[in-house]
């Protein structure tokens, strides 16, 4: 009786690690890739068009910046920008929200200023503000309630990246 027991034993074996047949079923099935979201080099920008032109909604409008940047300026907009905007925004990585890099090469300074002042009035009716909501699956901008001094700090801060 062990005999035959040990038989089926190594018969089972030999089938269940058997051969060539095996190997042309895990072919057949899902593969994963598994590669780094590095080295996928996701896109800067986003597919919203460029419009230079639109102020957006809010106390800005028609700000032009001076050619030489702040540095003063720009680093207190850096400590304010990293202690409330990190959170969903990256320079160069889009995240919750788009990626920050050469933002005044797609939008005009005041727009910018109004989406960090005033990001509610902006996503109610600015066109642009409306279409990076739905690009980005509806995540609001919350308003962080900053001051004027503040906001310039930040839009400052934006031109160094």
């Amino acid at each position: 009786m062990k005999k035959v027991l040990i038989a089926i034993a190594l018969g089972g074996l030999t089938i269940g690690c058997g051969g060539k047949e095996k190997k042309e079923e895990e072919k057949e099935g899902f593969e994963m890739s598994r590669t780094k979201a590095e080295d996928k080099k996701e896109a800067v920008s986003e597919g919203v068009p460029v419009d230079m032109d639109n102020d957006g909604v809010g106390p800005y409008g028609d700000i032009t910046f001076p050619d030489e940047i702040d540095s003063e300026m720009a680093a207190a907009g850096e400590a304010k920008f990293n202690a409330i905007c990190t959170a969903c925004h990256m320079a160069e990585q889009r995240m919750i929200g788009p990626a920050l890099k050469g933002v005044y090469d797609r939008r005009s300074p005041a727009w910018v200023m109004n989406m960090i002042a005033n990001p509610d009035g902006m996503l109610k009716e600015d066109p642009i503000a409306k279409a990076l909501l739905k690009e980005y699956n509806n995540a609001i901008m919350l308003n962080q309630n900053l001051s004027e001094e503040d906001t310039r700090a930040v839009a400052e801060y934006l031109r160094t990246l």
